[in-house]
C-alpha cells in the first residue's frame, strides 16, 4: 500500500512540524494526529465525510488536517478572515459535519457552534494514496462567488512527488513559510510536500522578515514565500546583513502565487548569492510548472511542466498550438495525476473547464520557448488585450513597467477605444505619491523594450489596486471603473 505521509507510519523523534515555540517530532504529530482522528470517531464522523477547520496559525490546526488526512476526512480550511456572507456560502455549499477551531472564541461571531481541537493522543491511522477527496479548497471568487474544488489524495501525492524531483527535496530539507494555511501554497506544499518527503516545516505565524531569518538559522533549508514577501525581505536586507546571511544560508528559494519581478529577482541575488526559483499552479490543478533547483533562476518564467504533468498551449478554439518562439500567445490547458476530480456541486462549471480527453484550461495565457519554459502573461478573461490588430498580454506590459524603480505596483487593462478596439492603459501605484514617474518616460520604456504595439496608450496613478480577500488584483474593478 503506497501511503500519503510514509514517516508517520513509521514515526520517530525528528522535527516534524514548529509553529512559533511548538515544535512536534514526527511520533508526537503521529499520536496527536490519531487523537483528533479519534475524536472525529467518537462525533460518528466517516471518511468521505466533510469537517471544516478554521485556519488558525497554530500547531493545533495542522495537527487537524493531518488527522482528517489519516482518517480519510475531506478538510474545508477556512480563511480566518472570511467575511459572513462568504463564509455562509462556503458553509452552505461545503455542509461540512462539524466545524473547529484552534481558538473557537476568536470565531464564534462566524461560528458559534465550533469546537476546540482536542489536545489528546491516540494511534494514527495510515491513509493511502487513493482516489477520496482530501481537501475542498473554494477558489478565489474573483468572477463570482467560490467553487470548491475537490482534491484527490492521488493529485497531492503525484503533484508532490513531482516537486520533489524537480527540487530535489528530501527528507533533510526543513521548508520555512509564513503563507496562509487555506490554499495550495501553504497547505499543500508548505505543510503536506514536507510531510510526503519525510522533512519538516518551520511555520511562522505571522510574517515579518526578522522571524524569517530566525528560521533560516534555526535550520531552514527551504524558503516559500510570494511576491509581496521578496520585496518585504529585500527592502530589510538591504539594511541589515543579519537578514541577508540568513536568505544566503538557504539552498533553495522559492516564489509563487504570482510573478515575481525581474526586479525583485535581482535585488534577492545580490543579497543573497542566490536567485529565486519560480513555480506556477492553480488551485484545481495544484502545481503545474517549476524551474528545476538543478539549474539557474529564470526571471520571468515559471519552467518546464513538472514530471507527470501534460501541458499544450491552445488557441481560441482551444486547438493545440506547436510554437515555442516565447512570443505566440495561447491558453495553458494541463493534464495527468494532479488534475482535481471537479467542483462540489457544480458540474456545470466543471464541463466548462475539463473536456472529456481530461485536459483542464486554465484560463492563463503564456508564450513557450524552444526548451520548453513557460512565461505566463495573464489570465485571458482580463489580461488578453486586442489592439489595432494585434494581441496582448497584460503581464508582460507590467513586468516591463515594474523595471522603473519609481513604480510599486502596476496594473495592466485594455479599455473600450473606437480606433484600436481596445487601448492598453496602466494603473500605476507610486512608490512615492508626491513624485510619481513621467507617465511619458514609462510609455516609452514598455515601447523600446517590448514592442511599439504594447506600449500603453495611457498611465493613470493610483492610490492603490482593487484586490480581493486573497490579495489578487480585481481588475474586472478597473473594467468597471477606469477611476481606478
Amino acid at each position: 500500500m503506497a501511503l500519503l505521509f510514509p514517516r508517520l507510519a513509521f514515526p520517530d523523534d525528528r522535527l516534524a512540524l514548529q509553529v512559533g515555540d511548538a515544535a512536534l517530532s514526527y511520533a508526537q504529530l503521529a499520536r496527536a494526529a490519531g487523537g483528533h482522528a479519534a475524536r472525529l470517531a467518537e462525533l460518528d464522523v466517516q471518511p468521505g465525510d466533510r469537517v471544516a477547520v478554521w485556519t488558525q496559525p497554530d500547531v493545533a490546526t495542522l495537527v487537524a488536517l493531518v488527522g482528517h488526512a489519516l482518517a480519510g476526512v475531506t478538510s474545508v480550511p477556512l480563511n480566518p478572515k472570511l467575511g459572513p456572507r462568504e463564509l455562509g456560502h462556503i458553509l452552505s455549499d461545503a455542509a461540512p459535519a462539524h466545524v473547529f477551531a484552534a481558538d473557537p472564541a476568536a470565531v464564534a461571531d462566524r461560528t458559534p457552534d465550533a469546537k476546540p481541537l482536542p489536545h489528546r493522543e491516540a494511534e494514527a491511522p495510515r491513509r493511502a494514496v487513493d482516489e477520496a477527496p482530501l481537501l475542498l479548497l473554494y477558489t478565489s471568487g474573483t468572477t463570482g462567488m467560490p467553487k470548491g474544488a475537490l482534491i484527490p489524495a492521488r493529485a497531492v501525492a503525484a503533484n508532490l512527488d513531482g516537486l520533489a524531483r524537480a527540487w530535489a527535496w528530501t527528507d533533510a530539507d526543513e521548508v520555512v513559510h509564513a503563507l496562509p494555511l487555506f490554499h495550495v501554497h501553504g497547505l499543500v506544499l508548505g505543510a503536506f510536500g514536507s510531510l510526503r518527503v519525510g522533512g519538516a516545516l518551520r511555520y511562522v505565524p505571522r510574517f515579518s522578515p526578522e522571524a524569517i531569518a530566525a528560521a533560516l538559522d534555526a535550520g531552514g533549508t527551504m524558503l516559500f514565500a510570494v511576491p509581496t514577501m521578496y520585496h518585504r525581505l529585500a527592502d530589510a536586507g538591504e539594511a541589515d546583513p543579519a537578514l541577508a546571511k540568513a536568505l544566503a544560508g538557504a539552498r533553495l528559494l522559492v516564489s509563487g502565487s504570482a510573478g515575481l519581478p525581474v526586479r525583485e529577482h535581482r535585488r534577492i541575488e545580490a543579497l543573497a548569492g542566490r536567485g529565486v526559483h519560480e513555480r506556477y499552479g492553480l488551485t484545481e490543478t495544484l502545481i503545474n510548472c517549476a524551474v528545476r533547483a538543478s539549474g539557474p533562476p529564470r526571471p520571468g518564467y515559471v519552467g518546464p511542466p513538472l514530471d507527470g504533468v501534460e501541458l499544450r498551449l491552445v488557441d481560441d478554439d482551444r486547438q493545440p498550438l506547436d510554437a515555442r518562439d516565447d512570443a505566440t500567445l495561447g491558453e495553458v490547458a494541463v493534464r495527468g495525476p494532479s488534475v482535481f476530480l471537479g467542483y462540489l456541486n457544480r458540474p456545470d462549471a466543471t464541463a466548462a473547464v475539463r473536456d472529456e480527453e481530461g485536459w483542464f484550461y486554465t484560463g492563463d495565457l503564456a508564450t513557450r520557448t524552444a526548451d520548453g519554459a513557460i512565461r505566463i502573461v495573464g489570465r485571458r478573461s482580463v489580461d488578453l488585450i486586442k489592439t489595432g490588430g494585434y494581441k496582448v498580454g497584460a503581464g508582460e506590459v507590467e513586468a516591463c513597467l515594474l523595471e522603473d524603480p519609481g513604480v510599486a505596483e502596476v496594473a495592466v487593462v485594455g479599455l473600450p477605444d473606437e480606433d484600436l478596439g481596445e487601448r492598453i492603459v496602466a494603473f500605476v501605484v507610486p512608490r512615492d505619491a508626491a513624485t510619481p514617474p513621467d507617465p511619458a518616460a514609462l510609455i516609452d520604456a514598455v515601447a523600446k523594450g517590448l514592442t511599439p504595439h504594447k506600449r500603453p496608450r495611457e498611465v493613470r496613478f493610483v492610490s492603490a489596486l482593487p484586490r480581493n480577500a486573497m490579495g489578487k488584483v480585481q481588475k474586472k474593478k478597473l473594467h468597471a471603473d477606469p477611476s481606478g
